[in-house]
């Protein structure tokens, strides 16, 4: 998504320039008829306009990248945000592989029980094996 909105971004810089050019080329055409008017307004400053040139240091100059310009390769920047989620899911995958290996804590103590568990249920197994075995044998007593 990114991608998308980073390509259709330098497109639009593209033709932006191209206009701009195009601009650019009837300014100097028109430029041509009129050098004698445009010498008369440079020598016509007022005060020290001629002197110092100042430019406003806060104005954001905006940053024209051509699209043949551009590193495509190179992935756009991720915000802030955009980065700790990645980290946050990068890490609980991590934690999940970790988990299957049983290399964590939590699965240290979820295999411990699912052990217990397992004995557990051998045991009772074993011990109705028993009851029914006993059973039989009195029935088999009984019937003698």
């Amino acid at each position: 998504m990114y991608l998308l909105q980073f390509v259709l971004h330098f497109l639009i810089l593209e033709l932006q320039e191209e206009s701009e050019e195009e601009e650019d080329n009837d300014d100097i055409k028109f430029e041509e008829d009129s050098d004698d008017s445009s010498e008369e307004n440079e020598t016509k400053k007022k005060g020290t306009q001629g002197l110092i040139e100042i430019e406003n240091p806060n104005l954001a100059k905006p940053k024209s990248v051509k699209a043949k310009d551009a590193d495509m390769d190179r992935p756009a920047e991720l915000s802030r945000r955009e980065r700790e989620e990645l980290e946050k899911q990068r890490a609980h995958e991590r934690y999940l592989k970790l988990q299957e290996q049983g290399k964590t804590e939590q699965a240290r103590k979820d295999l411990e029980r699912l052990a217990l568990i397992r004995q557990q249920r051998l045991e009772a197994a074993k011990k109705r094996e028993e009851e029914k075995a006993a059973k039989e044998a009195k029935r088999i007593e009984a019937r003698k």
